[in-house]
Formats: structure tokens, C-alpha cells, sequence
């Protein structure tokens, strides 16, 4: 449990995708103009990534692993589809995505008119393969550690991006000089807070 909880604190924090690896960048910017907005892609990257990065972490260890398909037969032992993890992360993900865009537009259309194009765009967001591609570099043993890393990915993004959205939605009653409206002083704030994210850091877990 306790290596749970320390995957799920560093995935939130010190391996944040935003501050830590600047993934997910395009829409963490275009889509945190208002805290509502970014509230529902941020639930909306939780559900992808806790979709997907399980299911990739069984094909991986399962199919694509050397000597994954033993299971199968014994004459399959010797059998590496490994180079095949690229592809087939970017279909899980595609699929996925693709199932979440037709559920919000079913349930939730004004926010799906209100993402826009960036709902689809979760397919290749780079946050969401990130993190698969972080279980099969860091060789999670079990599907739970696996999970949980991708659950604190998905919260560390959302995270993010409501504050991000809450900070700029403040901004708009600041006197703030014309050439740093908009992206301007925008990039600036994120400065800031990938810079306050990196004191977690130091923690040692």
C-alpha cells in the first residue's frame, strides 16, 4: 500500500505531466481560459488515462512483451512484438478517446461545444501516450501500480489546468500592460508555478 500511495504522491507532484515533462501543453493552454471548461477536460484526460494506461499495460505484458505469448504455446515463447507497443498504445488511446467524445456529446453537449476541437484532441495529447509510455519505461510490476500512477497523472494534469483556469479567470479584472495580455502573461504565470511545483522535488518517498 505504501508504494501505492508514494507513486500516486509523485505522479501528483514531483513527476507532475505539466511542470515536469511539459506535456500536454496545447490544450493545458487553449483550454484553461475558464475554471468550468478546464474542469471538463480535466475529468476528461482522469478517464482516459485511467482507461488506457491499464489496458496498454496488458497488452504490453500479455502480447507485446518478449516471451509474452507463452501462454499461448511454447512455440511462441521466443516471440518479440515489442516494437509493436507504439502503435498499438496510440490505437488504445485513439479508441478510448473516441468513446469519451460521443459520451460527453451524448450527456453533456454544452461542454462539449465548449471544448471544441480539443475533446478529439485528447487522442493525441501527448499527457495521455506519456504516461504509457512511462509504464513500460519504468516496468510497473502490477496492474494496480500501474493504475495508480495513471490515476495520479490524470489528477496531477487536472490539477493543473483548474488552477491554471482559476488564475487566469482573475486575471481578467487586473490591470495588466497590453503587450503581456493574453498568452503573454500567461506563460508567465506558468513559469511560476511549474517553478513552485519543482520544491516538491526534493521530497524524498
Amino acid at each position: 500500500m505504501q508504494e501505492l500511495v508514494n507513486i500516486f504522491v509523485k505522479s501528483i507532484f514531483m513527476e507532475n505531466m505539466i511542470f515536469a515533462y511539459f506535456l500536454g501543453m496545447c490544450s493545458f493552454l487553449a483550454v484553461s481560459k475558464s475554471v468550468k471548461t478546464a474542469t471538463g477536460l480535466g475529468i476528461a484526460v482522469i478517464f482516459v488515462l485511467v482507461i488506457t494506461l491499464p489496458v496498454n499495460y496488458l497488452i504490453y505484458k500479455y502480447v507485446l512483451l518478449p516471451g509474452a505469448l507463452s501462454w499461448l504455446s511454447p512455440q511462441f515463447a521466443d516471440l518479440d512484438l515489442s516494437f509493436l507497443s507504439f502503435i498499438i498504445f496510440i490505437a488504445v488511446v485513439a479508441s478510448i478517446t473516441q468513446l469519451v467524445e460521443m459520451v460527453v456529446e451524448k450527456f453533456t453537449p454544452a461542454l462539449y461545444s465548449s471544448l471544441g476541437i480539443f475533446l478529439p484532441l485528447i487522442a493525441v495529447n501527448c499527457a495521455i501516450l506519456g504516461g504509457s509510455l512511462f509504464m513500460q519505461e519504468r516496468g510497473y510490476e502490477t496492474l494496480g501500480q500501474a493504475t495508480t500512477f495513471a490515476f495520479g497523472s490524470g489528477v496531477g494534469w487536472f490539477l493543473a489546468i483548474v488552477s491554471l483556469a482559476a488564475i487566469r479567470e482573475k486575471l481578467k479584472y487586473s490591470n495588466i500592460p497590453a503587450p503581456l495580455r493574453g498568452l503573454g502573461i500567461t506563460f508567465i504565470v506558468v513559469g511560476l508555478m511549474g517553478i513552485a511545483f519543482m520544491s516538491f522535488m526534493g521530497i524524498k518517498l
